[in-house]
Formats: C-alpha cells, sequence, structure tokens
C-alpha cells in the first residue's frame, strides 16, 4: 500500500482473519483480502522523494505540466529546462539495448551502440534459474546507463497462449507462476543499476496478428489466475517503476485507455505507484488516457515520425515548429491542454501523471543533481553471463541411446542448415540488438574442436520467400552428410529483419504472427534426407516456440532446442554437445504435436472470433498450456517442463508439512550419475474435489538444483496460501477451499516421481 499501514488496515486484517477462521470451520472457502499489505507492496521507494515532487509541480505552468505527458522524438519525452527537468529516454531492449534510432527513427551514425545481444527471454525462463534473472536485468540495465537511458522497455512477459504468436521469443512462458518467479529478479537486476524497467504488454496482448485492433475478451477467472500474475508479480514483488500498455482492446476499450485495468486493477488494487507509459501508438482518446491511466504517450503517428524533419533538436522547446507541431498533435499534448483548460476538475489527474513521472526520474538518479550510475559496456562480464544464461537454457529434448554427447574425437563432421551460419540479432523487430560480435553455431563448434577435426558446412535450404525445398541444396547437403561421421542440422525459425520486411520470412517477430507450426523453408523433407543419409545426426532447432517435429523426431537420435541464444549461442550450444556443459534447461511451455492440438485453437478462438476478426474471445479460459493437456489428456510432443540430462537423478521419499493455509514440502535429490549436472525440482498442486473445474494440476513451487556426482542435497519448497487457492467470480476474490489436496514433483509436468495427499 502507499500509505502508512494504518489501525483501519489492522481492522481489516483482523476481520480477514475471523473471516478464514470460520470459513474453516464450516469448511466453506476462505477469501484473500483485496487490499495488499505494506510488507508485500515494493511500491514504497517510489514515494520517498513525493515532498519534493509536489513542491516542484507547483512551480509549474499549465503547459509545462503537459508538456510532460507526450513525447517529443521518437524515444524521448518531456524536459522542462526552466525547471532544471531533463528529458527522459527510452529504449527497447528487453534482451539487450537497441541500436541508436535517432530523434528522427533513421539511427545515429558513428554511435557506440553495438553492445551485449542477450539470448532471448525465451531462453531465460528455460533455465528456470531466477539467480540468471538478476544477472540478465543487471546487464541490460548496466549497458543502458552506458548508453544514457533511462527506461529499457522490456521485460516482455505475456502469456505464451498460441505457438504462432510471432512474439513469443520476448516472452517467456505460458505459466503464469514461472513468469512471476523470472521476472522479479530481471526487474531488481535492471533497476538497482539506476535504471526502470518498462514491463510490457499490459495486458491481454498474446498476439501479433490484428494487435492494433483486436478486442479480447476473456473471463474474469483467466484474467486473474492467467494473463495478470505475472504482472502483479512484477509490480508487488519486482517494484517495477513503469508499466507498458499494449495495443489491443480489452473487453470492449482499449487496454492502454482501460479504467478497469489501469485504474482500478493496476493503481488501485495493486497499488501501483509509478508510470505507465502507452506502446507506441497506442493511445487513441485524449479524455479515456487522461481519465483512465496513461501517463506517458509515445509513438503515436508513427507513420508521421518516420519523416519526421526533427534531426539535431536537443529538446521539444528548441525544435524546429514543424517538428513541435507534430508532437503537439499527440492525444496527451496540445488536445489535452485545451481539455484541462475547459475542465479544472482534470487539473489533479494532470497532476497525478506529472508526479508519476517525476517519482520515476528520481529512482532513476535524473533529478537534483544526482549522478547516473557509470554503467559499463559489453564487458567480458556481461559476455559470460550471455554465454552461461545461453548455457543453462538450452533443452535436450531427446536423447536416444546416449547419442550425446559427442566425442571430441570425432574426426568429420557436417555441419547442415542455413541457421547454423546466419546471425539473429538484428531480427525480430524492435528487440533487434547490434551486438558487438555474434558466434553462429558453425563458428561455435569450429571454435570447441580447433584444428582437431574436419568440418564441412552445407545450407541445405535457403531463407526466401519461396517456401518449397530446393532439391540441388539437399542434394549437396546429402552428399555432405555421407561423408562425415556425424552431422549436427541446424534449423528451425527464424526472425523477420526490418520493419519494411515484416511479411518477408517472418516466422520471429513483432507485428506477425507464423502462419503455421511447420519448419519453414521445406525443412521437413532437408531433416529426412540427411538422417537418411546419415542416421548419427542430431538437430538443433532455433527459434522462438514450438515447431511441428513429428515428421522426423523418430528418425533422429537426438534434439536440442536453442531458442535464439544470443551473441555468445555458438559458443554455448557446441559446449552442450561435447558435453563441456551438461544440459539442465527446461522448456518454459508445451510442444504440442500438431498445431490443432493447441488449446488456443482447440477450444478457444485464434487468431480471432470466427466471422468477426476483430473479436477474440479466450474460450480456452484457464486451461493455457500443460493445464489443458494434463487435464484433457491430450498427449504433448514434450512437455511444460521437460529437458534431458547427461546424468540421472534420484527423487527421494516427498515429505509434507502442512499448515493451516499452507505447506511445506520437503525432500532428497540425488545426482545418481557419472556427471555432474543441475535439476529442476517442480513441484505441482492439485485440488481433486473442488466446486470449480480446476486444472489436474498448477506449478506452484520449483528449485534447481545444482549436483556433482554421488551427490546428494534437500530441497525444501514453500507452499503458501496462493498455491492453494482459485478465483471466485461470485465473491470477486480468490478463495482457498479447505479440504483434501495433492502435491506432485517431478522433472516435468509429465514426469512425476513423487505425490502426497494432505488437508487444509
Amino acid at each position: 500500500m502507499s500509505h502508512p499501514f494504518p489501525f483501519t488496515a489492522l481492522l481489516g486484517t483482523a476481520l480477514v482473519c475471523a473471516t478464514a477462521t470460520a470459513g474453516l470451520a464450516q469448511n466453506k472457502p476462505t477469501a484473500t483480502p483485496k487490499a495488499t499489505t505494506a510488507a508485500s507492496n515494493k511500491q514504497a521507494a517510489l514515494l520517498v522523494n513525493d515532498a519534493k515532487i509536489n513542491a516542484l509541480i507547483q512551480k509549474m505552468t499549465l503547459e509545462e505540466k503537459v508538456s510532460m505527458l507526450h513525447a517529443n522524438s521518437a524515444f524521448a519525452a518531456g524536459g522542462i529546462k526552466r525547471l532544471g527537468i531533463p528529458e527522459i529516454m527510452t529504449s527497447d531492449g528487453p534482451h539487450g539495448v537497441r541500436p541508436e534510432q535517432g530523434r528522427d527513427w533513421k539511427g545515429v551514425k558513428n554511435a557506440n551502440d553495438a553492445g551485449t545481444y542477450m539470448p532471448t527471454n525465451n531462453t531465460l525462463a528455460s533455465t528456470w534459474n531466477p539467480a540468471l534473472g538478476y544477472a540478465y536485468g543487471s546487464v541490460l540495465g548496466s549497458e543502458a546507463n552506458f548508453r544514457g537511458k533511462d527506461i529499457i522497455l522490456g521485460p516482455g512477459i505475456n502469456i505464451i497462449r498460441t505457438p504462432l504468436n510471432g512474439r513469443n521469443f520476448e516472452y517467456l512462458s505460458e505459466d503464469p507462476f514461472l513468469i512471476s518467479k523470472m521476472v522479479v529478479g530481471y526487474i531488481k537486476g535492471v533497476q538497482d543499476q539506476g535504471v526502470a524497467a518498462s514491463v510490457k504488454h499490459f495486458a491481454a496482448n498474446n498476439q501479433e496478428a490484428h494487435r492494433n485492433d483486436v478486442d479480447v475478451t476473456m473471463s474474469e477467472r483467466a484474467l486473474r489466475e492467467i494473463y495478470l500474475p505475472g504482472f502483479k508479480a512484477a509490480v508487488q514483488q519486482g517494484g517495477a517503476y513503469t508499466l507498458m500498455g499494449s495495443y489491443n482492446k480489452f473487453r470492449g476499450t482499449w487496454a492502454t485507455e482501460n479504467a478497469y485495468l489501469m485504474n482500478d486493477i493496476l493503481k488501485g488494487e495493486w497499488g501501483f505507484k509509478g508510470l505507465v507509459i502507452s506502446d507506441w501508438g497506442s493511445v487513441h482518446d485524449t479524455q479515456k488516457a487522461l481519465r483512465n491511466g496513461t501517463d506517458l504517450e509515445m509513438g503515436t503517428d508513427l507513420a508521421l515520425m518516420y519523416k519526421s524533419v526533427d534531426q539535431s533538436a536537443a529538446t521539444a522547446s528548441t525544435a524546429p515548429t514543424a517538428v513541435r507541431s507534430l508532437y503537439d498533435q499527440f492525444f496527451l499534448a496540445d488536445a489535452a491542454l485545451e481539455a484541462i483548460k475547459k475542465d479544472p476538475k482534470l487539473v489533479p489527474l494532470l497532476d497525478d501523471k506529472v508526479r508519476r513521472i517525476l517519482r520515476v526520474m528520481y529512482a532513476t538518479n535524473m533529478l537534483d543533481g544526482a549522478k547516473r550510475q557509470p554503467g559499463t559496456y559489453n564487458t567480458k562480464e556481461h559476455q559470460a553471463t550471455a554465454l552461461k544464461v545461453a548455457e543453462e537454457g538450452i533443452v535436450l529434448l531427446k536423447n536416444e541411446a546416449g547419442f550425446l554427447p559427442l566425442k571430441k574425437t570425432v574426426k568429420t563432421i557436417a555441419v547442415i542448415g542455413a541457421n547454423a551460419d546466419r546471425e539473429n540479432a538484428m531480427g525480430g523487430g524492435s528487440a533487434q540488438v547490434k551486438a558487438k560480435y555474434e558466434i553462429t553455431p558453425l563458428q561455435g563448434l569450429k571454435n570447441a574442436l580447433g584444428n582437431t577435426a574436419t568440418i564441412t558446412y552445407s545450407p541445405g535450404y535457403k531463407i526466401a520467400r519461396d517456401q518449397k525445398a530446393d532439391p540441388q541444396l539437399i542434394a549437396q547437403a546429402i552428399a555432405t552428410a555421407k561423408a562425415a561421421d556425424v552431422v549436427v542440422y541446424v534449423g528451425g525459425s527464424t526472425h523477420g529483419y526490418d520493419y519494411s520486411k515484416w511479411s518477408d520470412n517472418a516466422y520471429d517477430a513483432e507485428g506477425v504472427d507464423k502462419p503455421d507450426m511447420n519448419m519453414p523453408f521445406g525443412q521437413d523433407e532437408l531433416v529426412q534426407a540427411v538422417v537418411k543419409a546419415n542416421s548419427n545426426t542430431v538437430v538443433v532447432l532455433l527459434g522462438g516456440g514450438p515447431i511441428d517435429v513429428s515428421a522426423w523426431v523418430g528418425q533422429t537420435k537426438a534434439l536440442v532446442e536453442a531458442w535464439y541464444p544470443g551473441m555468445e549461442g555458438g559458443n554455448a550450444i557446441a559446449h552442450v554437445l561435447f558435453g563441456d556443459v551438461n544440459p539442465s534447461g527446461k522448456l518454459p511451455f508445451t510442444f504440442p504435436v500438431k498445431l490443432e492440438d493447441s488449446p488456443a485453437l482447440k477450444l478457444g478462438e485464434y487468431p480471432s472470433t470466427p466471422g468477426d476478426p476483430l473479436k477474440q474471445t479466450y474460450k480456452d479460459d484457464i486451461f493455457v498450456g500443460y493445464r489443458y493437456f494434463d487435464t484433457y489428456k491430450v498427449a504433448p510432443q514434450f512437455a511444460f517442463g521437460h529437458g534431458l540430462s547427461y546424468t540421472t537423478f534420484e527423487y527421494g521419499k516427498l515429505s509434507v508439512k502442512p499448515g493451516t493455509q499452507s505447506a511445506t514440502v520437503t525432500l532428497t535429490v540425488r545426482n545418481t550419475g557419472k556427471t555432474a549436472g543441475a535439476e529442476v525440482v517442480q513441484a505441482y498442486v492439485k485440488d481433486p474435489q473442488a466446486r470449480v473445474k480446476r486444472p489436474e494440476k498448477e506449478l506452484k513451487a520449483f528449485e534447481k538444483v545444482f549436483l556433482k556426482p554421488g551427490e546428494a542435497k534437500t530441497v525444501t519448497l514453500q507452499l503458501p496460501a496462493e498455491s492453494f487457492q482459485y478465483y471466485d467470480e461470485a465473491t470477486k476474490q480468490f478463495v482457498l477451499e479447505p479440504g483434501q489436496f495433492e502435491v506432485l514433483v517431478g522433472s516435468s509436468s509429465r514426469d512425476i516421481r513423487q505425490t502426497s495427499n494432505f488437508k487444509l
């Protein structure tokens, strides 16, 4: 909460406790309080300078206040020179600070903007290691500081609802609990560097198709249980300074101007005291933006921005008249000024927006002569973090008869696939990063083997709009495969590269969704031909999400998912393939066998309601990802949480100590193999007799355990009351229904090793 913990709050807590006790006695669901306590709300840090901020606001003219609410260039906003308030500088950067775009969006020549290209966010999620989330965020925050950026426009945490979303590579998971655990470290890592994180896109932005106009409808239960928990954790546990509104509508109203999302939930229930930034061009109405939560409008009328003559102005106040008129056309510019002059009752809303902006400016050392943390750029330490995240994020999906790791005594290796020699840093849309360097998989293999083996390369397919397999390239690949001892096939998806060519070859890119879940560019035919030519083949996939591998997965000996693994990705892949690193990544989302198995298509509607392309109803409700596959007994290709190792782990007897509304889970995990490795111990909760339909199981705790050969460790997992609750739409709150529960602990949602029943 934003204010000191008052007597009325204590009284409210007492009433909640009394209600909970009564509920247990009568075996009725017990509710959690809607308001959050001061102890759980990490937003308090933003309030420490409010007295100074209020005094500063008193010095501003009405025109100066309004000038704080909108962009004055592509990525800059605000600034009042008279009062010593600088512009606030933003930059895209969910996995690396974006190249300099310049005040005219055309770039800056000779800019020192080639930095650390981190693995994409789905790779980070695959580590299941929250500590790496902090390290990852620290790299981004430090490099943003070095570049003079105040806000990083990331992380992206929208639920991965459909395999086809072109932006899945920027997101974390299909599971809200995993998202919540990973995002907190990321945010703290960024903000401990004195840079604000901007968590996006709030809310229900789960597809790129029709993202600018689709109207999303879902049940309140789905909203609360699936689509909001990550954002809530970002605010209350991570202490995020800013959130970005999304493009889509939600229940009929644009999300960025949605009173229910922004005022009632975000700023009301969750006590968010920071800044709401619009996505670029997501504001549509001056009055709604003023009244319903938008604090800073960015990017409206991008088409004009592209043609802007704003190439050298330092601030809006010194910009050419033509440029000032462009930005004055924003909904929160001249139109807002006129609206407030006509209705002075809007002034408190205006002041609140300015106050939120200034809070973030104080938090990022922009005011009162505070010094920006110096930051560092593309250091050896940052590169090492990129390598570590890639190594822990790579997932070993299949390893028949211990085919991997490969022996370094191998004499000839055929590397096949266009992705083996392709750089990815500048792909994907606004997430593009100018990397200082990028180790491709082909180069990584060469680095690993030096001159001890002969490595031959054949692309096998061409990345082009023509999706047909190329017989000549396939023939060359077959010949290359036959002449080698081992084949490393590197394929999968690819990014779209620039805004003008989003429709060209874009399988993981902002603004477009993938057409299907198939391997593009005729790769299915190619892989089958290569495996037939040489059975000693390992397939390495790059991409942002699930790929249909059913045509050939049974024929290959090993399958590795490497995502988009960043600037050190090629080295990380080689380290895993040759056993220098024991793979420990786990899937953060389910791989369906076929696209039609995806719940968004099976139960729901995607990409829109039939007959109405501008509406999207989430009929899959809470049954997203493994919740659907496990509840409805649909076999996945690879389960949520799945990931193999070069060693084996034994799970000891499970002990559960239940409390009144919580439980503590304890067990011993032992490395029973000959190789050091890490296992992600996953705890799922099942409610077998709930009054509402609940999923078969839900992830509620996990821990990544690093073990030497023969070593055992005791793992203790806490399951608080929230682990057992569901959202009750009748009472509009989360409730815990007393009774029998089951804890299932294992290596994936489909590999459960130990179970225990108990009562709460």
